[in-house]
Order: structure tokens, then C-alpha cells, then sequence
């Protein structure tokens, strides 16, 4: 169980650490292209906000998926570990798997908000 905590705890700072590294490349770049005078490499028709709203869709999709990804770690072994001592037990555990997998559909959902108000 210690082991699995570890390994949990470093996925999560690997992915805060990616997702800080991503934040700062996205924030030098803007202010890069602001000051020479240079296109950011923005669409056509798009605010100046365009490129935060991706970011936070991007983020709401991926950490939700990383969410639910160690949720389905946890309850599925869990779940296997209870059908294997009683059987009857697969469709209730299979109900909790379902639950944890709907953190990921959480965060598509926020995405599809965020990306719906764009222009």
C-alpha cells in the first residue's frame, strides 16, 4: 500500500510540474510575441484570451483523466479483490468503477463549457 501511495504521489508531481512548465511557456511566449510585435501564432478571429481558454480546457480534460485514472487504480483493485472472496459482488463493485470513471467525463464537460464560449 506505501508503495502504490509513492507512486501516486509521483504522478502527481510529475504532472504538476509538467502542467507549471507548460503555464510558463505559454506565459513567456504571449509576453515574447507582445513585446517584438510578432503574431503569437493566434488564429484568425480569436481574442487575446483564446490561448488561456485552451489551456484551461486542456488542463480540465488531463488532470480530470489523472484523476480518474488513480481512482480506477484504487477502486478496481479493490473490486477484484472483493469479487475474488464473493463473486455476487461484480455488479455493485462494478457500479463504484463506473462512479470513479466519471471524474474524466467531469472534466470533458468543463472543457466543452470553456471551449463553448469562445468566439
Amino acid at each position: 500500500m506505501l508503495h502504490a501511495r509513492r507512486q501516486v504521489r509521483r504522478v502527481v508531481v510529475g504532472s504538476a510540474l509538467v502542467a507549471a512548465l507548460v503555464l510558463a511557456v505559454a506565459i513567456f511566449t504571449t509576453a515574447a510575441g507582445a513585446q517584438t510585435g510578432e503574431p503569437s501564432g493566434q488564429a484568425v478571429g480569436y481574442a487575446d484570451s483564446a490561448g488561456w481558454a485552451f489551456l484551461g480546457a486542456a488542463l480540465s480534460v488531463g488532470l480530470g483523466c489523472l484523476g480518474a485514472g488513480i481512482a480506477v487504480a484504487y477502486v478496481g483493485a479493490a473490486a477484484v479483490g472483493a469479487m475474488a472472496e464473493k463473486p455476487e459482488l461484480a455488479a455493485r463493485t462494478l457500479i463504484f468503477v463506473g462512479l470513479a470513471e466519471g471524474i474524466a467525463i467531469y472534466g470533458l464537460i468543463i472543457a466543452i463549457m470553456i471551449l463553448g464560449k469562445l468566439p
